[in-house]
């Protein structure tokens, strides 16, 4: 980033549970599987991309994660405590931004961060110093007087950041944030995540674009047919799977012959069944 202001360090936590941690979480929508039995862990620090096909449970997980969708079985948690059970402690500790953010088209850029941080329970006073410093962060300041329908996909994508990260969260879930982007905006919205996650915050995103994942992530999890079928850092998969770049490792892992082995595996019977 080009701009002086920085994003303050995420305190560690004492117990240094992991940023996010799924234990069996599986969801089913009528006689489908969508998520089956899911089992990662992200630690604080860490950007990590969830890849997969259209319709391989990303979304969905997502969801769950952002407390927007029930499991059916297992449980999503935020630095320990379970998006189920303790619904509120997790949640202060998330950041969830969608594709495409909803957004107030006749609101500046700090009245949409007060009307966000009053969500969050901020006052105006402890409000306006930080959406300031987020809006200087991202090179919005200069925009402050505008109201946001004018704002072009990428202003309004950093300014839903600025929004995500109002309250201070630990951990950042993004689905697609790079979507729509060119290329100036996608590199401030890379070094912004980038800078949270060297400040001690975590980060986890979806993408469909590979190089993003290969170039930003310190890991990454490919998930097909609701299941994690390959998780470790780039340089781990491209091993793996005796490929040159991230995209053959992904169509290895997630291609017809992958796919028709991951249906098969499905039919057998689980240890206990």
């Amino acid at each position: 980033m080009t701009s002086d202001a920085h994003i303050p360090p995420v305190q560690a936590r004492p117990d240094a549970a992991p940023a996010l941690e799924l234990v069996n979480l599986s969801k089913r929508f009528g006689g489908r599987e969508a998520v089956r039995q899911l089992n990662l862990r992200v630690e604080a620090g860490e950007l990590y991309a969830l890849l997969g096909p259209n319709g391989a449970g990303k979304t969905s997980t997502i969801r769950m994660i952002a407390g927007l969708s029930r499991p059916d079985a297992g449980e999503a948690r935020i630095l320990g405590h379970s998006v189920t059970t303790h619904a509120q402690a997790a949640k202060q500790q998330l950041a969830y931004l969608p594709d495409d953010p909803l957004l107030y088209d006749k609101l500046t850029p700090p009245e949409y961060l007060e009307f966000v941080a009053g969500l969050w329970g901020m006052n105006a006073a402890q409000a306006a110093p930080e959406a300031e410093r987020l809006l200087t962060w991202l090179q919005l300041w200069p925009h402050r007087h505008e109201r946001t329908e004018g704002f072009s996909r990428g202003m309004k994508q950093k300014l839903a950041l600025a929004g995500a990260l109002i309250h201070g969260p630990r951990l950042l879930l993004l689905d697609e944030p790079l979507t729509g982007l060119d290329a100036a905006a996608s590199r401030q919205v890379k070094d912004a995540l980038r800078e949270f996650v060297d400040a001690g915050g975590a980060v986890v995103l979806t993408t469909h674009i590979l190089e993003v994942a290969e170039r930003l992530a310190d890991r990454i999890g490919i998930i097909a047919q609701g299941e994690l079928v390959a998780e470790g850092t780039p340089a781990e998969l491209l091993a793996r799977t005796a490929t040159a770049t991230l995209e053959d490792a992904f169509l290895s892992l997630t291609g017809p012959a992958a796919q028709q082995d991951h249906q098969t595996n499905a039919l057998q019977p689980r240890g206990g069944e």
